[in-house]
């Protein structure tokens, strides 16, 4: 079923702005306006680029990690261990992975910053997008060595000096949504298999405002989607389900 159909059906017993939508409750959509990105604001993201937009390139082999996946890798033990629960990554040549610094391995909501860790499996470099300096640098780096043991492979860690900085202290997840979508489409998915593709975001500007308002955007027109089903469903103008002959 298509993404769009899909979560229209959620909407469709749930349409009060204060109860929950696909994975998105009153707290996310108000944390979306203009605060600081949850785990559920950034997993609806990638859901969203994985249904509208990855299906359009069929060959492509990328992985949008979730933020709890995420989380998984980096609080794990043993990280050998986790491998089944992870994505196949036999056949990946990309991996986006969200980086929070929650380090409370009991709350995987706890942490104060995002950034976004862009891993080339074929080329076996980990690229590391923070719009706040460096302030992930040392859970990209602990991420991107753990996921190296899980895919058996060397990684060299890229910190990207060039990557557009935020203004305040509650767009960092905007901002790994948008350097997703930027990096997805523009410097993966629309590449020639044959050219060389820079991953510098110099010069690129992140409009978090727009981004923000995009967001919502989406949200709203399958929340519109979800009551329209309603209204055509046979139940929606009587409490009595029909009888069978």
């Amino acid at each position: 079923m298509p993404f769009r159909q899909r979560v229209a059906r959620h909407f469709v017993d749930s349409l009060s702005p204060t109860t929950p939508y696909l994975s998105l409750t009153g707290d996310d959509i108000k944390a979306l306006r203009s605060d600081w990105l949850t785990d559920s604001n950034i997993a609806f993201w990638e859901e969203w680029l994985e249904r509208e937009i990855l299906p359009k390139y069929p060959r492509a082999r990328i992985v949008l990690l979730r933020p709890s996946m995420t989380f998984l890798l980096m609080q794990a033990v043993d990280v050998k261990s986790i491998g089944s629960a992870l994505p196949d990554f036999s056949k990946t040549t990309h991996i986006f992975l969200p980086i929070n610094d929650a380090r409370d391995g009991g709350s995987a909501d706890g942490g104060t910053h995002w950034s976004l860790l862009l891993v080339s499996v074929i080329d076996r470099v980990a690229f590391h997008y923070d719009s706040l300096g460096g302030a992930n640098c040392y859970e990209a780096q602990k991420c991107a060595d753990r996921l190296s043991k899980i895919l058996g492979i060397p990684l060299k860690f890229t910190q990207m000096e060039d990557c557009p900085q935020q203004e305040n202290s509650s767009d960092c997840g905007v901002f790994v949504c948008i350097l997703m979508r930027h990096l997805l489409i523009k410097r993966l998915l629309n590449a020639n298999y044959n050219e060389k593709v820079s991953m510098s975001m110099a010069g690129k500007v992140i409009d978090s405002h727009g981004g923000r308002k995009e967001m919502l955007k989406i949200i709203e027109s399958l929340r519109k989607e979800g009551e329209r089903r309603r209204s055509a469903s046979p139940y929606a103008h009587s409490d009595t389900p029909p009888r069978i002959e």
